[in-house]
């Protein structure tokens, strides 16, 4: 770690850099080194940060802000390596998994970009009915005053970008308060969009532990909207709070990838393929991962040994390795809450196929079959990289029942090759979104996502839903003669 060096890092806050006199410290999950440290912020640091964001009104031109856009799509393209590596120290995935995290803050910043230049004003004429006038009635969009962003550990780069790409897009400003696991990813952002060209009013970063800044992120009379990723507790307090403030609550899943009986030998080994990676992709650490793997009983015994095969080709370890395919999750403490479950799982009469051992937070894929629907290792999030088998009966409607039957609704895939089953199933899925032949949380980073139930209150992210939902939208209307 000392090749690397410890970063000490301070707020970013109306363009200074600002420190306390006491500091949270960073750790690597894989040796639990302190890599870094960032200030114990208070509640007048958010104070002061959203005094400066609500008095701040940009003037920055369509054209400026795609630029500035743009430009810090760049500058994450070229520093990609540099951003991976802290990816890694902080949260402990692989560097694979690091470098598509990049990817997807890069094409972030470009939709963010093309978005910006597209102007969603819509006119309507006023002569359509036998009440109507000569008028036309016009509609703009306008910022709000300041946006409160609140983010996870598990995308410290792409989930921070999810929120502050589409509030420039909109010209807003916006005070994010990265949690203190992973803080350091989101600080390099900012310095990357200050370079870009963004005024440093319109996105300030206050670091601090949440019961001395959390309360001020969401209550401060300044705020307008606040944009939270997380977990659902944190998420129903901060509706609770918030009370009258606009609230984007993305929390948590238990997303299924449900396989039918309808498929070939060939259609089995892609969807254990599918099944295998979206349960380990970023350390299983997505509320978008497969959490349950529902198969129908006529094809259970072809797949699971399809997905066992994979499981076990999965090279895990060292993180900074680059042949690494799978790292840590986020500490050991949710590494062994994560084992725990599965070992209550082989209680309740589960299988586990493999399980080659945990080391700290290092938690291997573990392959797991005939896990009851009920069990805690399904039926809570288990946010690890964990491949738990359900086997199902062969009756539709009985499999829709089960993956229903969880109080969360985020997203879902579906193997089929009969339209018209997949067609049912995404009808009769109680979720936000539903893949068919893909991983759930499969989209692009413009397309709307968002879930249902306690998965969230409804509001879509995704940079056009986003910038909507960061804007007031203004009616006005002028004569206008026929």
């Amino acid at each position: 770690m000392s090749a690397i060096g410890i970063r000490n890092e301070g707020m970013r806050i109306g363009g200074e850099i600002v420190f306390t006199d006491e500091a949270i410290p960073v750790h690597y999950p894989y040796t639990k080194e302190v890599v870094g440290y960032v200030p114990a912020g208070q509640a007048e640091h958010a104070h002061r940060a959203f005094e400066i964001a609500a008095s701040y009104k940009s003037r920055l031109t369509r054209y400026e802000r795609n630029q500035i856009l743009q430009r810090a799509g760049e500058l994450i393209g070229e520093r990609h390596e540099y951003l991976a590596r802290w990816l890694v120290l902080e949260l402990g995935i692989c560097h694979q998994h690091a470098i598509y995290e990049t990817r997807r803050a890069q094409d972030v910043f470009q939709f963010a970009a093309a978005e910006a230049l597209r102007d969603d004003g819509k006119v309507f004429s006023c002569d359509l009915t036998h009440n109507g006038k000569a008028r036309k009635i016009f509609t703009t969009r306008e910022p709000v005053n300041a946006i409160s962003a609140i983010t996870p550990f598990n995308h410290p780069l792409n989930m921070v970008s999810h929120k502050v790409a589409p509030s420039i897009a909109s010209n807003n400003c916006m005070v994010c308060k990265p949690t203190e696991l992973t803080p350091l990813t989101c600080l390099t952002l900012a310095d990357i969009l200050y370079e870009a060209g963004l005024p440093p009013e319109m996105f300030q970063v206050v670091t601090g532990w949440p019961q001395d800044i959390g309360d001020e992120m969401i209550t401060n009379e300044n705020i307008d909207i606040i944009t939270f990723t997380g977990s659902v507790p944190v998420g129903k307090m901060i509706a609770t709070k918030a009370a009258y403030k606009r609230q984007a609550l993305e929390l948590g899943g238990n997303d299924p990838l449900i396989v039918l009986n309808d498929l070939s030998y060939g259609d089995l080994d892609r969807a254990a393929t599918i099944a295998v990676a979206g349960a380990t992709g970023n350390s299983g650490q997505r509320c978008t991962a497969i959490k349950r793997i529902l198969v129908q009983d006529s094809v259970a015994d072809t797949f699971v040994p399809l997905a066992l095969e994979k499981a076990k080709k999965i090279k895990f370890g060292d993180p900074q390795d680059p042949k690494t395919e799978l790292g840590c999750v986020i500490h050991d403490k949710a590494a062994e809450l994560f084992e725990n479950r599965v070992y209550i799982a082989q209680k309740e009469g589960a299988d586990i196929l493999y399980h080659p051992g945990r080391q700290g937070a290092l938690l291997p894929p573990i392959v797991v079959d005939k896990v009851p629907p009920d069990s805690e290792l399904v039926r809570e999030e288990t946010f690890g990289p964990i491949i738990p088998i359900i086997r199902v009966p062969d009756n539709d409607d009985e499999v829709m029942r089960i993956s229903n039957a969880t109080k969360y609704g985020l997203s879902s895939g579906i193997c089929t090759n009969d339209l018209n089953r997949a067609i049912a199933y995404i009808n009769g899925l109680h979720v936000g979104t539903c893949n068919i032949w893909e991983q759930p949380g499969y989209r692009l980073e413009m397309s709307p996502f968002g879930g249902i139930k306690d998965s969230g209150n409804g509001v879509k992210e995704g940079v056009i839903e986003a910038m909507k939902f960061f804007t007031n939208v203004k009616t006005y209307s002028l004569p206008w003669p026929s």
